[in-house]
């Protein structure tokens, strides 16, 4: 079933009128989805520092987000996780994701590296992947300045975050110079076709729908290939083994659901370490709206552990 708190949470959304993403310019869609968040998202927690940063990338610099969590000494060096937000490779910042970052840094005592990667249709796939690639390689290029011990490095994100995550953990493998211990993978996107049963159940009344997903896709894959490109569809890609040990968390009524599934199982099957835990009565984003919906603190807490032992 699902939760009385995500219920009430659609039922007070369809009684404000707020448009659904797919009608919207992206302008409009990227106010909204930054303006909503005080609605959802906890009050930003303190933590121990907070750093704006920039990293050389493929087409100029790339912004980041350093979080260190409270109590830290300056000069500890922690694991870390580099972190990709959600949004359809359109919407999103580091802003509509600072919440959940302080949470997790806290929670985990880790360091976190929000990274702002470029976004469609201005910048359509690969940018994104080609950003979130050389923001992590930065990272660890940059680890001691940073404080951070670069043999302790994770990979995270949600959503759309999720598959920038997995895909740079397949490019670590097969560079084989970028040792990464961690991938957290929270309702990632992994198969563009968006054939798996879950997007026919829970393509429409779930807050993600079947439109605005097409409308994300139509915006950042501009060729009917980049569909099948396992740098957008992960779960197609031929050899899955060898990779850092993952965290999968998926939400019951999400479109993506079976996807972030699927993809839990194919690492496992491959022979790696893959937990996968399901929020059976959530929604798609619910792990950033814990200001409404008491399960999202349980699953960041989740993810904090899962980082914190990983990484340890």
């Amino acid at each position: 079933m699902l939760h009385p708190e995500v219920r009430a949470l659609l039922d007070l959304i369809e009684r404000r009128g707020l448009p659904p993403t797919h009608t919207l310019g992206v302008a409009e869609a990227r106010n909204l989805y930054r303006d909503r968040r005080h609605f959802t998202q906890p009050p930003p927690a303190e933590v121990g520092s907070v750093r704006d940063l920039q990293a050389t990338g493929p087409a100029g610099a790339i912004a980041l987000r350093l979080y260190r969590p409270q109590g830290s000494p300056d000069d500890l060096p922690l694991a870390a996780l580099v972190y990709f937000h959600g949004g359809g490779w359109v919407i999103g910042d580091l802003d509509t994701h600072d919440s959940v970052c302080r949470q997790l840094t806290n929670l985990s005592g880790c360091a976190l590296v929000a990274v702002d990667y470029r976004l469609a249709p201005e910048h359509p796939f690969p940018a994104a992947v080609n950003d979130a690639i050389a923001a992590t390689r930065w990272v660890r290029a940059h680890a001691f300045d940073l404080g951070i011990d670069p043999e302790r490095l994770g990979v995270g994100g949600d959503s759309a975050g999720g598959n920038l995550a997995a895909v740079v953990a397949i490019d670590a493998r097969d560079q084989s110079d970028l040792p990464l211990r961690f991938q957290m993978l929270i309702y990632p996107a992994t198969e563009q076709h968006c054939r798996l049963p879950s997007h026919a159940e829970n393509g429409q009344g779930y807050l993600l729908t079947r439109e605005t997903m097409e409308y994300f896709a139509g915006h950042y894959l501009r060729e009917a290939a980049h569909y099948d490109d396992w740098r957008a569809s992960p779960l197609l890609h031929p050899d899955l083994s060898r990779l850092p040990p993952a965290l999968v968390v998926t939400a019951g009524f999400d479109p993506l659901r079976d996807e972030g599934a699927a993809y839990a199982a194919r690492l496992a099957a491959a022979g790696n370490l893959a937990t996968h835990v399901s929020f059976p009565g959530q929604i798609h984003g619910f792990v950033t709206m814990g200001k409404v919906l008491s399960e999202a603190q349980t699953a960041v807490a989740l993810c904090a552990a899962e980082l914190r032992r990983a990484l340890a």
